[in-house]
């Protein structure tokens, strides 16, 4: 199954002002790492690919960005693109730059590391803005350190173990927000 992310899902809601299911308020999960080109957007499709094996399409929207502008306009990373393909996963979001505006969009918003909490909360100006972030990885069932390592610098078998590590978490994700919203 190829499940095309972001461009054509997040695109096509944001330009059209509409809704997946005109009953429902669809759950938006915002995803964050440092440029927006390897984590976030990989955990964007993993969790979207999750959603759309439970048939809950119309429950959920997901985007992804960046603390660094650095990126922005460009594709995931190569490796992550290819990695996120050879599990049947296309990855076509474009990098953009975490704002402020965030906060109203979102319902949530996970970040991958420390250093993505940090930046995020910085820019948090009230209680609730702070309240809808946390760390991803406190849905893994194997957590680790909370941290979901930047496999940049690293070689295929980190972008695997980035994949394998988002791929639990994202599920974890979806098994968490399905049960607090059906509470």
């Amino acid at each position: 199954m190829v499940l095309f992310c972001n461009a054509v899902l997040h695109g096509y809601y944001k330009n059209r002002n509409i809704l997946p299911d005109m009953h429902t308020t669809p759950y938006r999960v915002l995803f964050v790492c440092l440029g927006n080109i390897c984590r976030s957007p990989l955990a964007e499709g993993l969790f979207l690919q999750a959603v759309q094996a439970h048939g809950l399409q119309s429950r959920y929207v997901a985007d992804s960005a960046g603390t660094n502008s650095g990126h922005t306009g460009q594709q995931a990373d190569l490796r992550t693109r290819a990695n996120a393909a050879s599990h049947g996963l296309v990855l076509t979001h474009r990098a953009r730059t975490f704002s402020e505006a965030d906060f109203e969009h979102f319902d949530s918003i996970y970040v991958m590391d420390r250093a993505n909490l940090t930046h995020v909360l910085a820019l948090a100006h009230t209680q609730a803005h702070r309240a809808k972030v946390a760390l991803l990885r406190t849905h893994d069932p194997a957590p680790g350190d909370g941290q979901v390592p930047d496999p940049w610098f690293g070689d295929e078998a980190g972008f695997e173990a980035v994949y394998q590590l988002l791929r639990r978490a994202t599920q974890g994700l979806l098994v968490h927000l399905q049960a607090h919203r059906s509470a």
